[in-house]
């Protein structure tokens, strides 16, 4: 998603408290940044950080973290994050569970590792990249999933949402062919029977347009 250049984005998130700037250096040792013990859970392309910040605030008792390419993108959700929670009668301070990063998911096992085990990853509404000769840009292919791999704990899940007919489709063949297997699927997720759907802007969107939505969890095959 194209976003307009947003000058305060950069100032605003140098002095927010949930935004990681040098991301690397937490390598393996997510569970030591956030302090407090609980499970790991990543949002990757979090966009404007409507589905992570309802997480964040639904689930005091798991950590996550949430990773975008574009700083303007994180700036909008830093601000999405905090109304938020102050829609629930919270406060800043009380964002202890959520974690902004601005990094290139094409290289995400440089900032997360194996020794993060992370219980469960969410991509919603990634970019659907219909050009064949970008089809390697998924963030669903095949080469990524087999990346998520090196970083999922032992029956994590991947849960994925898009809008894309096409996309979720071919998805479901990268999933199979990575040696995951595709414990729930659904191309009608409103009328399904998921009880703790998180609603994303662009699921809103695409709903009151009339657009299906396509969902999926899959856990990586045990040999």
């Amino acid at each position: 998603m194209r976003i307009r250049k947003k000058k305060w984005a950069e100032p605003e998130l140098a002095v927010c408290d949930f935004f990681v700037k040098n991301p690397e250096e937490h390598a393996g040792k997510w569970s030591e940044t956030f302090g407090n013990g609980l499970p790991l859970y990543l949002e990757i392309g979090c966009g404007k950080g409507g589905f992570v910040g309802q997480f964040a605030v639904k689930n005091p008792d798991k950590n996550i973290i949430a990773v975008d390419i574009k700083i303007d993108m994180l700036g909008v959700g830093r601000r999405n994050i905090v109304e938020i929670f102050k829609n629930e009668g919270k406060t800043d301070a009380d964002i202890k569970n959520l974690l902004l990063v601005n990094y290139n998911v094409e290289q995400i096992d440089k900032i997360i590792t194996k020794d993060d085990k992370i219980q469960g990853m969410f991509i919603n509404f990634c970019n659907p990249w219909p050009r064949p000769k970008h089809n390697k840009r998924r963030l669903t292919f095949p080469k990524k999933l087999e990346m998520y791999k090196n970083f999922l704990d032992e029956n994590a899940e991947i849960r994925f949402k898009t809008d894309d007919d096409a996309l979720f489709a071919d998805s479901l063949e990268y999933f199979e062919q990575s040696g995951y297997e595709i414990i729930y699927k659904t191309y009608d997720l409103h009328n399904s029977d998921v009880a703790d759907n998180i609603e994303t802007e662009h699921e809103k969107m695409f709903s009151a347009e009339g657009i299906k939505i396509k969902y999926l969890r899959a856990v990586v095959k045990n040999d």
